[in-house]
């Protein structure tokens, strides 16, 4: 039977009723059928990869999976954790394999070559199956990534009591497809360093929660921490320090571990905005480099702008933005293009003697700039990715296929998209994790963050991606992400201030809507949030508690009006 066809078959029979106490999956699945039976994983529980040739980051998967189901030993969250679950398991049937296949004639690629292709290509759909009598459990997919995407799914389903570990919701059928094809999670790692560890455990947690986009913004005003081969002093001048730098297989490493993880890197070099640091090398090419008052002339300290009306600028930003491009498998590039104060060029000598020797407005500048800049990434194959600044404050000349970003203002989609651009959702006063933690900046001790209040989990929960837009337009929404911008953080935060909230954003666009057809909702998810975030904590994330432990054992007795 097809793939697609089956999945109808089985969206048509998806039960309405989901049955009581907490269902761990996180994000819900498109369709989801389950029964009341208990049924054990066996001690001699194994995986069945029936696909030839299967390439080796599936075989890691597999064994990915094969830990966490040995080793997650999650107790159910209800009060005794799963001790009044014992007459039930003492009859229960065992299950001792699941079997994985592909649909026919699926090529079996790496999930690192599937995850990185062009969005709207991907395969990340799947079904499972797991039957209530021990007979095995199936796993089939188009593609290896809908496998790891199953997988991850599979994983949630169990818990543990006793040396055993189960469900009692067998029989289990999902069928399960991503309502959007961008999920993402953007992380500075400028402002403060992150180590390598660090980010690799991050990107584990998005896996677990089907995030499939890694936004790293990995420059900015204050340090410059990647290392380039053509350029390695803007490293060695713009790091914090030797040990602080993201080296060239650093960066390979952990595009190559997120893309087995189902995850593509879209890095981000910010321009010509919020690169004060390069000045530290190239102080030819930045303009009001480190001037005061900051505030006159940059969004946060220190200020200082690429010099972008400049040829020799120009020429520099496109040979930077292509050399590192090149280096990445990600189709997607982002250059930033946000926070441009144009203070900084009133009275810069250089930026004024070039626009006044060719006639050109700062504005015109800005878009020779782009378009070149924009034109040496589309030569290496890359589709650019901006802020939108670009298309509402500047009428930049954009590629039609520019994808933009929205982060001022969730209201702020709908101008874009009338122009007729692709979107992702980032908006600011839904999305950004930093919000809420008061003023950074020194000798201002009344002060709030810009962007206060705290964006909580559920807050985030209520965005509406098609808010605003007509029918027509909803094919240019993607997706969208949830942020860390790092003023305030670090690795010692990085877990409790993203984990679980950044789990808010991958349900909204990878499930849309519950299996019922129903709207996503706070109540009906908030149980399931917190089987996610107690899993997280099982697996060495240090996810900060959503409640206290007596209300995550009794669903919705902590709700306002309970």
């Amino acid at each position: 039977m097809a793939f697609s066809r089956y999945l109808g078959l089985l969206a048509l029979v998806a039960g309405c009723l989901l049955p009581s106490g907490v269902l761990a999956l996180w994000p819900i699945p498109t369709t989801l059928q389950t029964g009341m039976t208990a049924l054990k994983i066996s001690p001699t529980f194994y995986f069945d990869v029936q696909i030839e040739g299967a390439p080796a980051d599936l075989g890691d998967a597999v064994a990915q999976s094969q830990y966490y189901l040995e080793n997650d030993k999650l107790g159910r969250l209800v009060v005794g954790r799963g001790a009044n679950d014992t007459t039930a398991l003492a009859s229960a049937m065992t299950l001792s394999k699941l079997t994985l296949s592909l649909t026919s004639g699926a090529t079996a690629e790496p999930i690192s070559s599937e995850a990185v292709k062009p969005l709207g290509t991907r395969s990340e759909e799947y079904a499972l199956t797991i039957p209530a009598d021990g007979s095995a459990a199936t796993l089939t997919a188009n593609s290896t990534l809908g496998l790891y995407r199953g997988l991850t799914t599979f994983n949630q389903l169990f818990y543990y009591y006793g040396g055993v570990t189960y469900t009692l919701l067998a029989p289990i059928a999902i069928t399960d497809t991503p309502a959007y094809p961008f999920r993402g999670l953007e992380l500075d790692t400028s402002r403060n360093y992150y180590p390598v560890s660090d980010i690799l455990r991050t990107l584990d947690a998005m896996s677990w929660v089907k995030i499939n986009t890694f936004h790293w913004h990995i420059t900015d005003s204050q340090s410059f921490p990647l290392e380039v081969a053509q350029y390695p002093e803007l490293a060695i001048n713009g790091a914090y320090s030797p040990q602080e730098v993201y080296t060239a297989s650093d960066v390979q490493y952990i595009v190559q571990y997120a893309a087995s993880r189902g995850i593509d890197v879209m890095m981000e070099i910010d321009t010509p905005g919020h690169t004060a640091i390069i000045g530290a090398t190239y102080p030819e090419y930045v303009a009001c480099f480190d001037a005061r008052p900051w505030s006159d002339f940059a969004n946060e300290p220190p200020a200082g702008q690429l010099r972008f009306a400049l040829p020799e600028v120009v020429n520099f930003t496109a040979s930077l933005l292509t050399n590192v491009a090149k280096t990445l498998p990600s189709y997607y590039f982002s250059t930033g293009g946000d926070e441009l104060n144009t203070n900084c060029y009133a009275d810069d000598y250089l930026t004024q003697q070039q626009l006044n020797s060719t006639g050109m407005t700062l504005n015109g500048a800005l878009d020779t700039f782009t378009q070149i800049t924009h034109g040496a990434l589309i030569a290496e194959g890359k589709t650019p990715v901006v802020w939108e600044e670009m298309v509402l404050n500047w009428n930049i000349t954009l590629s039609n296929e520019t994808i933009v970003m929205i982060w001022i203002s969730s209201a702020d989609a709908a101008a874009v998209v009338e122009r007729g651009f692709r979107i992702v959702h980032a908006p600011s006063n839904y999305f950004y994790l930093d919000c809420g933690a008061g003023e950074w900046l020194g000798d201002d001790p009344a002060g709030n963050s810009w962007c206060d209040p705290f964006k909580t989990w559920s807050e985030a929960y209520t965005f509406d991606p098609l808010a605003n837009l007509t029918e027509a337009q909803y094919q240019l929404v993607l997706g969208g992400e949830q942020l860390l911008w790092s003023e305030q953080s670090g690795p010692q935060n990085v877990d409790p201030i993203v984990w679980p909230r950044a789990a808010s954003s991958a349900e909204i666009f990878w499930s849309g809507k519950q299996p019922t057809g129903a709207a996503l909702n706070v109540t009906e998810a908030l149980p399931r949030l917190h089987d996610v975030r107690y899993r997280m904590v099982q697996r060495g994330v240090n996810a900060i508690p959503l409640q206290p432990h007596w209300c995550a054992l009794r669903p919705d007795a902590c709700d306002l009006n309970a």
